[in-house]
């Protein structure tokens, strides 16, 4: 029987094979079905869209898709998007338009301008996709760190100079906005700025990627980092890193230091990466760099919207700082604050909501209130002379907690001041100040073995198809308040509710008998254990700021120094802005510990020169000691 079986499998599959063959002889015969040449109906598109290499001074050709409306009724404003990540697909996700008819072609933040009839413009970044020259990845502007003739503020003027004596039927006023990056070339823009821009609103832009946006927190390096210079800078287009596992905190931690993890992908191959982390105090290099510090020094001409996340998972430091130096310079620039992720407010890369992040609602959409009641304005105002139906406030801020926005003259807020909550013993917090004679402590081992994870495992790569990397800022933080390598400390439930509009800082009095450390500080919002209307909500445990601090950098952010074992220091951290409301009931909560992984990379806790290249054996455990009396400074509004 097996034999016959073998057999009869041996005819059939020899008569398929000889009808593949006929088959196959047959489909060579035929025409193919796809014609060499298709052209769609536009006749019945509403827009135009167009591809041009639009020329720099310096004879480098840059690659500008161009959509306009038909039938303008009247000489229309350009918007301009300066962009690294592909000005072909950046507007219509494909390249391809996906309607005939504008506002449904594009993604959601540009329906609004393209309903008014403005001209959207998106550009490839010189080096980057389309377009030809080099590509630096932060491009400094002309001067000791750039020696050339052009930056991106000469490209984004070369390029407003062409659209405006090019285009048909512009009225002569072009905007810039863009996100993150785009954020960034937005800013470079005002410098020795184009006469014809009128209007920017640069959204969480890298700012300072030292001090707070990308790169670095405080002197600790973000590893994550490390992923989006293999995407950007392996290619001319993009390139996704080859992690090895679903949980990125495995990948690090068994990788060993950040570089051995960099070269263990190639990537000392990288100019950008060998910057990063051969530049790892806080130098001319960042320094010159520093958008806020070069604001600072210029007089910006511009009208100018900045714009901020709250859950800014990437760039918290950057809007408030540059605004800080542009409120100076006059009413003209506005600040909006909203409860957004990285670029939530402007989702162009995919349909989300602004009504919720993560287990949070806001009661109503944040995104479309931005972009229909703040950004288009604000381009109506200063692109077309239509000044709004109600005075525009200079500080528009969503403030959580009560799920309200604000108007304000100033940012902080008016009427904000400093109060100190103190870290007292049996993990109570208090605005009493403590007996400044006291000298109880409370203390945990730090194990570089076993860093605290940012989120709960798995943590997964940001290039993830289903990550949730915009989310962990508003993550539950009761899975670390168990570890013994976290300090928790909590006051009272409030009688009264307790508003902060401004930036925050933690002052820790703490000993390491170690030779470094790291200082992260977490201040939390603490639900009720019942939350009647929500009850998932209860005993929740949210996030409202949070950072870190690299001990080597506390005395200069210029200069690395070892840490004195045992000796008990202070360490000012610097921490992001917040617009909240603690509820009565809730509790102020602020939780302290000395690693933040993979978010941050692990500090070996013995002095090297440069933790990025610290050497397997330099990884030592710490006893780390935290004084009572140590606070936070909280910018509290009357």
């Amino acid at each position: 029987m097996k034999l016959q079986r073998s057999l009869l499998s041996a005819v059939v599959s020899f008569a398929l094979l000889a009808g593949g063959a006929q088959a196959s002889q047959s489909n060579a015969a035929l025409p193919s079905e796809i014609p060499e040449h298709f052209e769609a109906n536009i006749s019945i598109f509403d827009y135009t869209r167009e591809e041009v290499m639009i020329p720099m001074r310096d004879g480098v050709k840059l690659f500008t898709v161009i959509w306009k409306p038909k039938h303008l009724a009247a000489p229309a404003p350009i918007v301009i998007t300066r962009t690294p990540y592909d000005a072909s697909n950046r507007q219509t996700y494909t390249g391809r338009p996906r309607s005939p008819t504008a506002t449904a072609a594009v993604p959601m933040p540009d329906a609004p301008l393209l309903e008014k009839g403005y001209i959207r413009v998106y550009q490839d970044v010189r080096g980057k996709h389309g377009s030809e020259g080099n590509y630096v990845m932060t491009l400094p502007l002309r001067g000791p760190l750039n020696p050339g003739p052009v930056d991106q503020s000469t490209d984004a003027y070369d390029t407003i100079d062409w659209l405006v004596k090019n285009v048909p039927n512009n009225n002569g006023r072009v905007g810039i906005i863009g996100v993150s990056y785009e954020g960034w070339t937005s800013l470079m823009a005002l410098f020795d700025s184009h006469p014809a821009l009128k209007a920017a609103i640069p959204m969480n832009a890298m700012v300072d990627g030292w001090v707070g946006d990308d790169w670095y927190h405080n002197g600790a390096f973000r590893p994550f980092s490390l992923e989006y210079v293999y995407r950007q800078t392996t290619l001319k287009g993009a390139n996704e890193i080859p992690m090895g596992s679903r949980d990125a905190y495995i990948t690090y931690l068994r990788a060993g230091s950040t570089n051995d993890m960099a070269k263990s992908r190639n990537m000392d191959q990288l100019p950008a990466w060998k910057k990063l982390i051969d530049n790892p105090a806080y130098t001319q290099i960042w320094q010159a760099q520093a958008v806020d510090k070069l604001i600072a020094r210029t007089s910006v001409k511009v009208p100018t919207l900045i714009v901020h996340g709250l859950f800014d998972q990437e760039d918290n430091y950057g809007s408030p700082a540059v605004f800080a130096e542009l409120q100076k310079q006059g009413a003209q620039n506005q600040l909006v604050i909203g409860p957004w992720f990285h670029g939530q407010q402007d989702p162009w890369f995919h349909t989300y909501s602004g009504s919720h992040l993560g287990a949070l609602q806001w009661n109503s959409d944040t995104t479309h209130y931005f972009l229909y009641q703040v950004m288009l304005p604000f381009f109506e105002q200063h692109l077309r002379d239509k000044q709004p139906a109600s005075p525009t406030p200079r500080v528009r801020a969503f403030e959580t907690g009560t799920n309200e926005w604000r108007s304000y003259s100033q940012w902080p807020a008016p009427g904000v001041s400093t109060r100190k909550i103190y870290l007292e013993a049996n993990g109570t917090l208090s605005f009493t100040a403590p007996d400044a004679k006291a000298k109880s402590f409370d203390e945990y081992v730090s194990d570089p073995a076993k860093p605290v994870p940012y989120r709960v495992q798995p943590i997964l790569p940001n290039d993830s198809h289903d990550t949730t990397w915009g989310q962990w800022l508003v993550d539950d933080q009761r899975p670390f308040e168990s570890r013994p390598d976290v300090l928790t400390y909590a006051s009272e439930p409030l009688k009264e509710p307790v508003t902060l509009a401004g930036g925050i800082f933690a002052e820790l009095h703490a000993s390491t008998t170690g030779q470094d450390s790291d200082w992260v500080v977490k201040l939390i919002d603490a639900y009720p254990e019942e939350v009647p209307l929500t009850p998932e909500l209860g005993g929740y445990q949210l996030m409202v700021s949070a950072d870190i601090l690299r001990g080597r950098y506390r005395e200069s952010y210029e200069v690395a120094k070892p840490i004195k074992s045992n000796a008990t220091l202070p360490y000012r951290v610097r921490m992001p802005h917040a617009n909240h409301t603690f509820l009565p009931g809730h509790r102020i909560m602020v939780q302290i510990q000395s690693s933040w992984f993979p978010l941050y990379d692990r500090n070996p806790q013995t002095f090297v020169p440069n933790i990025a290249y610290a050497p397997k054996d330099a990884y030592k455990k710490a006893t780390q000691r935290i004084y009572h009396g140590s606070f936070v400074e909280l910018p509290v509004l009357k």
